[in-house]
């Protein structure tokens, strides 16, 4: 398997730009981020940077988030959000053209949370639309957009591996694109009290991208109770062949040392 380090959650303690070359000299060829940036739009010399730190460590990004507004304080994404809706749609062109340059083609789309005083349907049928705009945005670099559930944000209505489906059939009914498909983070489904085993059995062919973390704690896998490993090789057995996210946190000296005995 290919396992794919998420620079924008392990290896915290070096300046971001710095993590890439780290993960190779850990022993891995590929990263995934979520947003690198503090703005939607950063400036070219920003994104140059950004996309030499790639280049410089000879690793592949494998995973990009779109601009998800600012995720310490709570943010989880535009997609659904009338006020920043414009400012998700300028990301848009953005993170292409990062994708592009640096063979990157899975874009992650936070979906949003409620927000006070805006109808839980108006902020769906935005939804609808500019996941369909990020579609084609991608589209002409090969590019699929992920949908993922999420736990810990009580305000984030998809939460199960169903919601996130109904979501992603809305727009294929509605616009016709089809390069929209489930992020299965396996952390978030067992924590949201999704049935895993079931999700992989029934839509594997579904999944765009697998992310891992243990529960509880969204440690290391080996640090809680989640058979992360039979998972994981279950989804292999159904055909998925992308690559591993790792998206956990970790205390260890050594993040990666599990994969020593795994």
């Amino acid at each position: 398997m290919l396992y794919t380090v998420n620079c924008s959650i392990l290896l915290t303690e070096l300046p971001l730009l710095q993590r890439p070359a780290a993960a190779k000299a850990a022993g891995f060829d590929a990263v995934e981020f979520w947003w690198p940036f503090a703005a939607a739009v950063p400036t070219e010399t920003q994104i140059a940077d950004f996309e030499n730190a790639i280049t410089d460590a000879d690793v592949r990004l494998t995973g990009l988030n779109f601009a998800a507004g600012d995720m310490p304080a709570g943010d989880r994404g535009l997609v659904s959000w009338p006020a920043r809706s414009d400012e998700f749609r300028d990301n848009l062109a953005v993170a292409a053209g990062i994708g592009g340059h640096l063979g990157c083609t899975s874009f992650n789309a936070l979906y949003g949370n409620r927000i006070d005083g805006v109808a839980p349907e108006e902020q769906d049928e935005l939804a609808i639309e500019n996941l369909s705009l990020a579609a084609r945005s991608v589209a002409p670099i090969g590019g699929t957009v992920l949908l993922e559930p999420v736990s810990g944000a009580p305000k984030y209505p998809l939460r199960t591996a169903a919601d996130v489906l109904a979501v992603i059939e809305r727009v294929s009914i509605q616009s016709g694109d089809t390069n929209i498909k489930l992020l299965a983070d396996f952390y978030h489904l067992a924590v949201n009290g999704d049935d895993v085993e079931a999700v992989i059995s029934e839509h594997a062919h579904r999944f765009g991208h697998i992310q891992i973390a243990d529960a509880p704690g969204r440690g290391e896998p080996g640090t809680g109770t989640l058979p992360i490993h039979e998972w994981l090789a279950h989804s292999h057995g159904l055909g998925y062949d992308g690559p591993i996210g790792l998206e956990y946190k970790t205390v260890a000296t050594n993040p990666f040392a599990w994969l020593e005995t795994a």
